[in-house]
């Protein structure tokens, strides 16, 4: 029977035990570590230090191949060796540079969502608070103000003094004594 179970297994149609390919803990890489070193690497190859670096290196490896300085010549004209180190490099920088944008992009996604939210947030509090200045405004509308109250005071007092200057009675009955002189 552990035969027609193994015979099953190998069959197409029929789904098989996955093997997982467990690394030991000292060869897993820590995503944002690598994500890292990849910037850094991008924003080290676009940098006119690593072309002036990289020019200074290759007229250096074909000087010293085609004239043969200091009997140094590992790379005969077709400089197939440095050709190889360029493809090599090339390999490793254009997905170095890819990751370094996604990245990028991310941050970028990430603080265009914050602006939203606080632009949101922000736009929210504005409307509030011109509510409120209306309600405020409406509610003066209502209210007495100083200068409303003052004038309406000085007013009264106008006309009580023009009673009393006058001698009218009625006047004179509505002070009551101890109220002291209204001017």
């Amino acid at each position: 029977m552990a035969e027609n179970s193994r015979h099953d297994e190998d069959r197409l149609n029929t789904p098989g035990r996955r093997s997982s390919i467990s690394w030991p803990r000292r060869l897993r890489l820590n995503e944002d570590w690598f994500g890292r070193l990849a910037e850094w690497i991008a924003r080290r190859m676009g940098s006119p230090g690593f072309l002036m670096g990289m020019t200074v290196f290759v007229t250096a490896w074909i000087a010293f191949n085609v004239v043969g300085i200091f009997g140094w010549q590992w790379d005969p004209y077709p400089f197939i060796l440095l050709n190889l180190a360029f493809s090599t490099q090339a390999s490793y920088s254009a997905p170095l540079i890819l990751l370094a944008q996604n990245r990028q992009e991310d941050r970028d996604r990430l603080s265009l969502n914050e602006d939203r939210r606080v632009a949101a947030q922000s736009r929210a509090d504005m409307d509030f608070l011109a509510r409120e200045i209306a309600a405020l405004r409406s509610s003066m509308g209502e209210l007495s103000t100083r200068d409303f109250v003052r004038g309406e005071l000085r007013d009264q007092l106008r006309e009580l003094l023009t009673d009393l200057e006058s001698d009218d009675p009625r006047a004179a009955d509505e002070i009551s004594p101890g109220q002291g002189d209204p001017a």
